[in-house]
């Protein structure tokens, strides 16, 4: 994570967003006591979606969990895929 403030960003704009995207950084933009901008790349904002979609129903959250325990556990096994 870098911190940063937004004269400095306003300086140096590019090379900021560069390591955003390269790096898979989060950027924290400063704008003074408790206010601030976070900067993501789009690809990590897009897994942060969809990992809130999947545990927004305890349902789903239930399943992933057992799927992480059955995986663990070394509960698992490799199926051919049929060609058609």
């Amino acid at each position: 994570m870098q911190i940063t403030t937004v004269s400095d960003f306003r300086k140096d704009m590019k090379t900021y967003l560069d390591r955003v995207v390269k790096n898979f950084e989060t950027l924290i933009i400063n704008r003074g006591k408790d206010s601030g901008i976070v900067v993501m790349s789009l690809q990590e904002y897009n897994s942060l979606m969809a990992t809130n979609h999947e545990l927004s129903s305890r349902k789903n959250e239930l399943r992933l969990d057992s799927a992480i325990n059955k995986l663990k556990n070394g509960k698992t096994f490799n199926k051919d895929l049929i060609d058609n």
